[in-house]
């Protein structure tokens, strides 16, 4: 019989360190918001692939319509000869994504991959090469996205020099001593001693921080950020990669803020579980980059593509976006209810649109300090009680809330029980 140590004793031997796995478990099988271990054990499920299962695991329509187009076609490249399932879905995107006016896109295989591509496709559109990114955002691990992202340790400290042409801001978290006002000061002063405006491309923003700690952009930072780039013709770039399809509690967490961007990507569970990622657009953005300039062997997989169209018809059928918001209601008044338990560990700063919710672990009641030991020690004890809990932050303090938007009620509730006793002090 195969358990999780003998499995895990293989890892160490045939996977190096680099790629950390936080449960140290080997799943067997799962559905919608459990699953089960090498050894039988059940778990709840609140980390969803790091917010890739919002239709939860193995979803049966999703099921189907990947099979039904693995009988048909598995790949063919879209460079090479294109199909159908492609275009289907980059139809449903671009009338579904916030953007003004036509809107085009193009479907890649990660986050990462979308952010690349969005960088090249706003530097060929402006001729321009300067982007500026935000402290605590995550964009990916590749070395553009490592370049982007706002946190050097685990993610840069050893991979020498990044990328050029890569400017950070302070992003506004006023717990932390920065505020909207300290932020747009920082941009003026970077156009002041190191980038003209007429030397960016873009500027990218999560509008929700997802490895940040779920922070937020404050509606009048990205109302003046999409001010700042009309007035100079720089490119505004949404990473929607973590916040999209149905999160937040809209479809895309762009929706709540009242601004449009010019360019967002998109990932993580928009497929269910498959691999596929995609920029979406305004189309004359879009049409800046010549044929061949974009593209990728995968890229696109219609496969995955075919799930994507599923996913969606998921969101709607179901009436995911109400369901969200009505998930993350429950949940933040039951956090409310440990807040306010002194046999319980302090916490502070609960928040999160939708069912993107988190709350920090603290060094003591009415404090703001970050307590990231604690964190650690929460999630190993939610392992323990058999709920999969994740992580992150600027000081790893913060509890990310990741299950599937399609969770039942006494699946939530069972989880929330654990998630309470792993807390006990």
């Amino acid at each position: 019989m195969k358990t999780n140590e003998s499995l895990v004793e293989r890892r160490q031997l045939a996977v190096p360190k680099g790629l950390a796995t936080a449960a140290p478990i080997f799943v067997d099988h799962a559905h919608n918001a459990e699953l089960w271990d090498v050894e039988g054990r059940r778990y709840i499920d609140f980390a969803g692939g790091i917010a890739v299962l919002n239709t939860g695991h193995c979803h049966p329509k999703i099921i189907a319509a990947a099979q039904a187009q693995m009988l048909r076609l598995t790949h063919s490249a879209f460079q090479v000869a294109a199909y159908e399932p492609y275009v289907a879905l980059c139809e449903r995107l671009n009338a579904l994504a916030p953007i003004a006016g036509a809107a085009k896109s193009i479907l890649l295989s990660t986050g990462a991959e979308a952010v690349e591509n969005a960088i090249k496709i706003a530097r060929a559109a402006t001729g321009r090469s300067g982007v500026i990114a935000f402290s605590g955002g995550f964009h990916g691990r590749t070395m553009m996205t490592m370049a982007l992202t706002g946190k050097v340790v685990p993610y840069k400290g050893a991979f020498g020099p990044m990328p050029g042409g890569v400017y950070h801001l302070p992003f506004p978290i006023e717990r932390y001593g920065v505020d909207v006002e300290a932020s747009l000061n920082a941009l003026n002063h970077l156009f002041r001693a190191d980038l003209a405006p007429e030397q960016v491309a873009a500027i990218i923003i999560e509008p929700v921080q997802g490895e940040g700690g779920f922070h937020a952009v404050p509606p009048e930072l990205m109302q003046a950020l999409r001010k700042t780039c009309d007035a100079h013709g720089i490119l505004l770039i949404a990473d929607e990669v973590q916040t999209g399809f149905g999160r937040t509690g809209t479809l895309f967490a762009m929706e709540q803020t009242g601004v449009k961007p010019d360019l967002m990507t998109a990932a993580k569970s928009l497929a269910g579980g498959f691999p596929l990622s995609a920029v979406i657009g305004r189309a004359e953005v879009m049409d800046s980059v010549n044929p061949g300039g974009l593209g990728g062997t995968y890229a696109g997989s219609p496969v995955a593509c075919a799930a994507a169209l599923a996913v969606l018809e998921v969101i709607e059928e179901e009436n995911l976006l109400a369901r969200s918001v009505a998930l993350g209601k429950r949940v933040k008044e039951r956090l409310a209810g440990f807040a306010a338990n002194p046999a319980l560990r302090p916490m502070d700063a609960m928040r999160g649109p939708g069912s993107m919710v988190a709350f920090d672990l603290v060094s003591e009641r009415g404090s703001s300090t970050p307590d990231g030991a604690a964190a650690k020690k929460v999630t190993a004890k939610a392992l323990a009680e058999g709920l999969i809990l994740l992580s992150c932050g600027v000081s790893g303090e913060t509890i990310r809330l990741l299950y599937p938007l399609t969770i039942s009620d006494e699946t939530l509730d069972e989880g929330l029980d654990m998630l309470e006793k792993a807390l006990e002090i």
